[in-house]
């Protein structure tokens, strides 16, 4: 089994299909033993990259990288070392999710009973129904096990938990957590930002095929703009502000967004109009992706 100190390392990646762009220059390095954010709107080129990385489909240009190699020629042989969840499951409709689960785990060598066991407890999986009976959430309670109960190197999810009750999602977070101190490495595609700043390391943000933000999460959320609600001010008072932006109207007050740096001439600007009401809203990983995620919508 090859292993590296990146997993992960993909150069100047272009996929075309026909004349449409779906990946434009894409770079992404996953470092051994983090769990990496992979961050983007609808349409931004995620699941192209995820079925690139799979070699379930061949990059037009650029370089890819799994595990020390590319999975394009031999996609079996990489794949024995990947524990994949996608984000819609389909399962064999004639088969008991037990069944389904022992299936799948073949394909990567087969799995400790204990592990399986565990999991199906821990997710509340009834093994014994019949795939056609479960509902969404129990079809991804399939996948996970079958992904988490044999050890990888490498865990690419995406959107592992669409379908799933707040109580499961928990679990899914702590079994993250259980395959980090392994050692593993995990690449998680999620729209569930709140599970990607619980659980990750380093954050991509993509759009349009391009990686448009990337680093340490805690660095990014350093860096990122503080937003501010203010009843009794008007918008002239902070509007010119240096690091100030988006500052708008809204209910009986204003919103805007300050830079770190901006934040003592911001409180200065608003202490002599000495405003009704004030609420000032912490960076998080929602502020840096809806950033984008308007940008690509305007």
């Amino acid at each position: 089994m090859l292993t590296s100190d990146h997993p992960i390392v993909v150069r100047a990646l272009h996929k075309h299909y026909g004349a449409t762009p779906a990946l434009d220059d894409l770079d992404l390095t996953v470092g051994a033993g983090e769990v990496h954010g992979f961050l983007g709107p609808n349409g931004a080129g995620k699941s192209t990259t995820i079925r690139i990385l799979l070699g379930l489909i061949r990059a037009t240009s650029g370089s890819v990288q799994v595990l020390g190699r590319d999975p394009w020629p031999d996609p079996v042989v990489t794949n024995r070392d990947i524990a994949y969840v996608p984000g819609d499951v389909s399962l064999w409709p004639n088969l008991t999710g037990g069944e389904i689960i022992d299936l799948l785990l073949s394909l990567r060598g087969g799995g400790g009973p204990g592990e399986r066991a565990r999991l199906i407890d821990a997710f509340e999986l009834d093994p014994r129904r019949k795939a056609r009976t479960y509902s969404k959430g129990n079809r991804q309670k399939v996948a996970l096990v079958a992904a988490l109960a044999r050890p990888a190197p490498l865990y690419i999810l995406d959107e592992p938990t669409s379908g799933l009750d707040p109580v499961m999602e928990s679990v899914f977070r702590a079994e993250v957590r259980r395959i980090r101190n392994t050692g593993a490495t995990v690449l998680l595609s999620s729209h569930m930002l709140s599970e990607v700043e619980q659980l990750c390391d380093r954050v991509t943000v993509i759009r349009a095929g391009r990686v448009v933000e990337t680093g340490r999460l805690d660095d990014l959320l350093r860096n990122a703009p503080t937003v501010f609600r203010v009843i009794g001010v008007p918008a002239e008072a902070v509007i010119r502000v240096p690091g100030v932006t988006g500052v708008h109207s809204s209910g009986d007050g204003i919103e805007f967004a300050a830079d770190s740096s901006a934040i003592p001439a911001v409180l200065h600007a608003l202490h002599s109009f000495n405003p009704s009401s004030l609420t000032a809203t912490p960076p998080a990983l929602e502020t840096l992706f809806l950033r984008h995620y308007e940008t690509a919508r305007s």
